[in-house]
């Protein structure tokens, strides 16, 4: 069946390509013979002109005429009548339906003129229902079209925007794709610190996020750290696919507290060293040690910074420890406290308060550890207490790495000591340690063999350090305390009834640092899951025996189920290995006979000694 083209018809047009497509009909243009489609392809609005030719070739059902040509309807009325129907016949186009109106009671071929006006109503609903769907219909394509376009304008506004604001920043890409996680993630859980509580663990370890430096700023480096809430850091580390695609790879830890870069050195104190300054007034040994890479901000938090009245965790320890002497609840003791300042450099022990004397570390009868010479100075303010600090600081041991011109390169102790007057029993002692900066051995490649030397032994020291801290939370009887002499000289802080340990792990913000802050943070993960192994350990003996059990065949069956799994992927993969090697020596039919029975031993001993290994690990 025919019909005449009109627009928002469906047709059928054949592409450059040779390919059909359906499209519809957006333009005719009866002057030119062609019309114009439209259709949507990936995301987008492609159009075309064709010839009517080419139209009708593969749209036969169509025919093409003008809006002018329009069927005269045949009148069965007087003469008088036919000549003024005719004319509005011809004013009347196909599409116009609102013509129709104009007709009076008619009594077309003989039916009545209830007919007629039925028939009038009929045709009058589908030229409305017809013409409301075509233009339905171009009104969506036309939006649709609107709104890509729209989108599009946007996205490239938004990539000008950021080629503009990294120009020279080859991490723009990484930029933003750390912008979309950060977009994306949870901030219901804001990071607010004002009015929790700290922790109280045998052993709690906090992270602290240092801003980027200006060194960091004129390399270009972008932060890659999040911290989202105050439990939990996520290290962003770039990375590329086997097609060059960068992605990052989300590492995501959680500590009993997490400072980011906006939290000064009083938040910090009042999350990690505040807490244990009751426990020496209890008779216990508190250790607050700062670890981390080199530059990240050890020293900075440890010491803070007169040149912006930043108090560091040495002042604001001591002002605590004054304060609760003078309080009611401790004057009656009458404490006495007396600090002393020493380092450890290359397996030697140095006095800081007395122009850096070599010192000796020695056991006593009763396998105290004590260090032979050490200077010991009563202060009775805070203020005595900082002088000593900046007196010890000056004869420290610096030097210069490649990851920082600055670098503290020994582990710097100071020890607060809490003893009755007229005693010399120790009441309780504090230990702050400003540990030296953990290194790789790309960061001291260009470096002298003194430096080197010096990275092994800090290296060295900090790892003899975990292994303390591991048995300390493991409540260990044996603690390889003689493993170095940083842990030697804090044996007391680990053996004590009363011991409790805070580590500070700095990490720094810039990408250039990332795998050394991976480092330091799944150091730091280690030591907190000493934590809580130890708590959970607790909960653990207090379950029924029947549930812990059951837990351990639970275990015990995934470790032989994973293990027997193993064992058939290594015995399939030595089968399918010299099954290869056996086809290409029967492919190899120019091989001699003695060359093929030797080649063939030496498989088939292979095979078995691989088998053998796979066998004896049964």
């Amino acid at each position: 069946m025919t019909k005449i083209l009109s627009i928002g018809d469906s047709i059928t047009i054949k592409r450059t390509n040779g390919a059909l497509q359906e499209a519809i009909v957006s333009d005719i243009d009866y002057d030119l013979q062609c019309i114009k489609v439209e259709w949507y392809e990936n995301d987008d609005t492609k159009g075309k002109e064709i010839h009517f030719v080419n139209v009708q070739s593969l749209n036969p059902q169509y025919l093409f005429e003008p809006p002018s040509s329009t069927s005269q309807i045949g009148l069965n009325q007087s003469e008088t009548n036919v000549e003024k129907n005719r004319s509005q016949a011809r004013r009347t186009k196909a599409t116009n339906c609102d013509s129709l109106k104009d007709y009076g009671m008619l009594n077309v071929e003989g039916r009545s003129i209830a007919g007629a006006r039925t028939t009038r109503s009929a045709v009058e609903s589908n030229c409305k229902q017809k013409n409301s769907v075509t233009l339905q219909r171009i009104n969506k394509l036309e939006r649709e079209r609107l709104e890509r376009r729209t989108k599009q304008a946007k996205m490239k506004a938004e990539r000008h925007d950021i080629m503009k604001k990294t120009q020279d920043n080859p991490y723009w890409k990484v930029t933003q794709m750390i912008g979309d996680f950060r977009d994306r993630i949870d901030t219901t859980n804001k990071h607010f610190l004002g009015h929790d509580t700290p922790s109280d663990h045998l052993i709690t370890v906090a992270v602290r996020k240092r801003p980027i430096n200006d060194s960091e700023i004129k390399k270009n480096e972008i932060d890659i750290i999040t911290v989202p809430n105050k439990h939990q850091i996520i290290v962003h580390e770039p990375k590329h696919k086997v097609d060059l695609t960068k992605y990052l790879e989300n590492h995501t830890f959680k500590f009993d507290c997490t400072l980011n870069e906006f939290c000064s050195n009083e938040t910090v104190y009042k999350f990690t060293a505040q807490p244990l300054v009751k426990c020496i007034f209890e008779g216990g040994y508190a250790t607050c040690f700062a670890y981390g890479q080199t530059g990240s901000g050890k020293t900075y938090t440890m010491s803070g910074d007169t040149e912006y009245s930043e108090p560091g965790i040495y002042t604001l320890t001591a002002k605590d420890i004054f304060k609760n002497i003078q309080s009611n609840k401790y004057r009656h003791c009458n404490f006495m406290v007396s600090c002393s300042f020493f380092e450890i450099y290359v397996k030697k022990v140095y006095d800081l308060l007395n122009l850096k004397e070599p010192l000796k570390i020695l056991e006593d009868g009763q396998q105290q550890v004590q260090i032979v010479g050490l200077t010991e100075q009563v202060v009775y303010s805070v203020d005595d207490v900082l002088e000593l600090i900046y007196e010890g600081n000056k004869t420290r041991t610096f030097g210069h790495t490649s990851a920082n011109t600055q670098s503290s390169r020994s582990h710097a102790i100071f020890q607060f000591y809490l003893r009755t007057q007229n005693t010399t029993n120790i009441h309780g002692k504090f230990s702050l340690i400003d540990l030296a900066g953990n290194e790789r051995g790309a960061d001291t490649f260009s470096a002298s063999k003194t430096t080197r030397l010096e990275s092994a032994e800090i290296n060295q020291s900090l790892l003899s350090l975990k292994e303390c801290i591991r048995a300390l939370g493991r409540k260990d009887g044996h603690l390889p305390f003689r493993g170095s002499k940083l842990t030697q000289v804090l044996r007391d802080s680990f053996v004590g009834t009363n011991s409790k340990t805070c580590m500070i792990a700095m990490i720094s913000p810039g990408i250039g640092s990332c795998e050394n802050t991976l480092n330091t943070l799944r150091y730091a993960n280690r030591v907190k899951e000493l934590s809580d192994h130890n708590s959970s350990k607790d909960k653990y003996y207090c379950e029924r025996a029947s549930s812990s059990e059951s837990r351990l065949l639970t275990v015990d069956k995934k470790k032989k189920d994973e293990h027997m799994e193993k064992q058939n992927r290594d015995m399939i993969r030595v089968f399918q290995k010299y099954k290869k090697e056996a086809e290409l020596l029967l492919d190899s039919s120019y091989m001699e006979v003695g060359s093929y029975y030797c080649n063939l031993n030496t498989v088939l001993t292979d095979a078995i000694a691989s088998l053998i290994k796979i066998k004896d690990s049964i």
